[in-house]
Formats: structure tokens, sequence, C-alpha cells
């Protein structure tokens, strides 16, 4: 059942996690690259992952009384959820989990977290708060309970809770999984510059490909968030060099594309990524390049209904499971389809998840339904945390200029100001905003 329980505060100050991590020093480039690990890139993320699920489903024929077996099978398979996105892995987790339980219910650390793991996988963030904080009890001195409590505290918008918890972490285990963490609580507050230091150590630490590609990519989503696209570009591709099929990287490198004047490659890309990975997140960034006028020419007709038909799909799948709701969901049908689905889209899932992001995709669901005092409330919310995003400040400019508040446009300036590529679609609609003010006064 999804419940939110309570929010907790934490006491812990940002700058104790600031300093948790420039203790470690580790050897960091001049160039702000991260030097790529040893280790030989496998031919493809899901093959990687399809490979780990049958070896964790050979052990638990091996040993099927042994009930650390089974929660490592439910680990494969929640890993194997997130990157194929197939819901099926979600299911069996959970049966793999029960059998661990169902072997050792009392002192089954393991399972617990597993447990943890899954509800935060299927956004149920107050349990895995509650499974989080159980696997702490039972073993206080090892990591992974705080990891889920983390993530959970994250979702629920109790951003100091989830600090002591990424704190604690860095202080027992001071590696990849409390790394990126670390980043993205100091990004949330905008300390960019620590989140990158943070996102350097973890690749440093990565003990897989696919860590330290996860590690690159985000690099470069910062390094694009603030208006850095060569630097961003680089750690796309070293991201790409280390786990080839890498999709969030090679969305960005679509993106990049599209930045730069070559809106015919960026579509390639994303018709290719898209055909393997119909994420929301990808999907929408194409449509909104194809709806401009720069890349109505690159796609055709039939990529650009293709990709509206999977999201207005995907738009439906959610009204009729009442399941978790994806922010580019929403975002795309406020901006493309019916804003007050949007609505209900994000009113249903803002009882389950009070994350910045969260906040910002229900202000912007209420500003295109018209509803823009009650979406100030919430667009004020997004930014609570200095959180340095250019599309959360487009956001609010655009909410405040239709309630005609004064520095609207400041928020506009900002956001441009950020990053001018944060979106081919609302980029320039900011600048006209902008231009519009400028003429009026």
């Amino acid at each position: 059942m999804r419940r939110v329980g309570a929010a907790v505060g934490g006491a812990a100050a940002l700058a104790a996690c600031v300093a948790g991590l420039l203790s470690l020093g580790p050897d960091i480039r001049s160039d702000g690259a991260v030097a790529r690990p040893g280790a030989t890139a496998p031919p493809g993320t899901t093959r990687v992952v399809e490979s780990d699920v049958a070896a964790a489903r050979k052990h638990t024929r091996q040993s099927p009384a042994e009930p650390v077996v089974w929660a490592r099978l439910a680990d494969a398979e929640i890993e194997a959820a997130r990157t194929t996105l197939d819901s099926a892995h979600l299911d069996a987790a959970g049966r793999a989990l029960r059998r661990s339980l169902k072997l050792d219910d009392e002192h089954n650390y393991a399972a617990v977290t597993g447990q943890g793991r899954l509800a935060n996988a299927r956004h149920e963030f107050g349990d895995g708060r509650t499974y989080g904080r159980r696997s702490i009890r039972m073993a206080p001195d090892r990591p992974d309970g705080y990891a889920v409590l983390a993530d959970a505290e994250i979702q629920l918008g109790d951003y100091p809770a989830a600090r002591n918890a990424v704190q604690r972490m860095l202080d027992l285990n001071p590696g990849h999984a409390a790394y990126t963490r670390a980043a993205y609580d100091l990004e949330t507050h905008g300390r960019t510059a620590d989140a990158a230091i943070a996102l350097r150590r973890a690749a440093r630490s990565a003990g897989t490909p696919q860590e330290a590609a996860f590690a690159e990519e985000r690099l470069g989503e910062l390094a694009w968030s603030q208006g850095r696209s060569e630097r961003a570009v680089r750690h796309f591709r070293q991201a790409l060099a280390v786990v080839p099929d890498h999709p969030y990287a090679q969305a960005g490198l679509a993106r990049w594309h599209a930045a730069h004047g070559r809106a015919g490659e960026a579509v390639r890309q994303y018709d290719r990524l898209i055909r393997r990975t119909p994420l929301p997140q990808f999907l929408v960034e194409a449509v909104e390049l194809a709806s401009t006028a720069r890349g109505a020419g690159a796609a055709t007709g039939s990529q650009l209904r293709g990709w509206r038909g999977a999201l207005d799909a995907q738009v439906r799948m959610a009204r009729a499971t009442g399941g978790p709701v994806d922010v580019h969901l929403a975002l795309y049908a406020a901006d493309h389809g019916d804003p007050r689905v949007a609505v209900k889209l994000m009113r249903e899932e803002w009882k389950h998840t009070r994350s910045v992001i969260a906040a910002d995709a229900f202000a912007w669901a209420l500003h295109r339904a018209g509803r823009d005092a009650e979406a100030l409330g919430h667009a004020r919310r997004a930014a609570a945390t200095g959180t340095r995003s250019a599309l959360f400040r487009y956001h609010r400019g655009a909410i405040e200029k239709a309630l005609r508040l004064p520095g609207a446009d400041r928020h506009l300036r900002a956001a441009l100001a950020l990053n001018r590529h944060f979106s081919p679609f609302h980029a320039p609609l900011a600048s006209r905003m902008l231009d519009k003010g400028a003429e009026s006064s």
C-alpha cells in the first residue's frame, strides 16, 4: 500500500556532507575529465544485467535453502527492471524476497534492504523509508540500509534526513554509492561545484563499467545544466566509451547535436534510442525537438506521430493504473496534451512523492491548466533548496508572469543565463516572453 509516512527532520548541516567529501582528496585531473577505469567495456548494458539475473537464478537452483541467494536474485531483478524498463522483473524480485524471508524472517538484513529497494523502485517511498530504518536498526554499521533510507527520504522531500543518511554512508563506506547520492544532495542544494567533485570520486571508485558510465553521464548532465555544453559532451562520450549503449549518455549526445544545429543527427540518435528504450524523457525530448521549426524538417511525420502515440499510450496507462507517474509524462500532458490530465497525474503522485522535481512538475501542470495561484506555491517549493535548474526558473518565471508579479522576468533571464539550450521548445518561448515584456514596458 502506497502511504507516505510523516516527515522526520534531520539535523546534519550540508557543510558536514561537503567536509566529508573534501577530506578524502582523490587525484582529480585538471581538465575535469575522469580517468577511464581499467575494466573492459561490456557489449551492452542490457546483456550484462540479463547475465547477472541468469547467474543469480542459477545460484538459487544450486542453493535453494540459502536465504541470501534469493535476496541477491531480488537485487539482480531490481537492477534489470531499472535497465530494461520491464516491470515484470519487479514482480520477480518480490517473489524472490518472499522466498528469502520465508527461509529467515528474523536476521535477514539482505532481504530487508531488498524490500526497501523494491519499494523505492515502485515509488512506494513511505515503505522504502520504513524498510530503510528497519535495516539500519538491524545493522547500524552497514551502509546498504542508509542507501535505501536516503533514496526514500529524497523522494519524500525530507532532504535533511536524506543528507544524514548519505553522510553516514560516507563515514562507513566512501565509495560509488555514497558519492553519487552525495552529488545529488549537493546539486539539489545548488552546490554544483561540490557535486562535480563527488561525481568525479564516484567515477574513480566505480567497481563496474556501468558505475563508471553512470558517474560520467551525471557529470555530463551537471555540466549541461550549467550551460557548459562542450564539457558536457566530453562526459557523455566518455560514458559511451565505457558502456556503448548507455541510454542517458546517448540522450545527452542527441541533445548536444540539437543545440549545435545538427537536428538531423539528433533525430537519428533519438530514433535509435527510443526504439530500444522508450522512456518518457527521451520521447518528450524528441517530440519537443521535432515540434520546433528547426527540428520539424529533420523528423518525418510518421516518426513524430509514433513518438506522440507512445507518450499518449503511456499517459493513458498511468491514468488507468494509478501507478507511479514519470514527471516527464506529466510535463508532456501539460504542454502537448490535456493539462487537466497532467494535474490529475501529479496530484496523485504528490501524495507519494514530495521531491523538488515533483513540485516543479506539479507547478507546471497547474499553470498550464490555468491555476496559477496554486501553481506558484509549488514553484516556490521547487526552489526552496536552491537548485540551479534552468527549467525550474523558466517555469517559475512563466507562472509569475501569468500572475503579473514584479520580477517574473528575472527568473526567465536566469533560466537562459544558466543554460540557453535547456529546451529546444521552451527556451525560445522564454526569449519571446522577455521580448514581449520589453516591448510593453
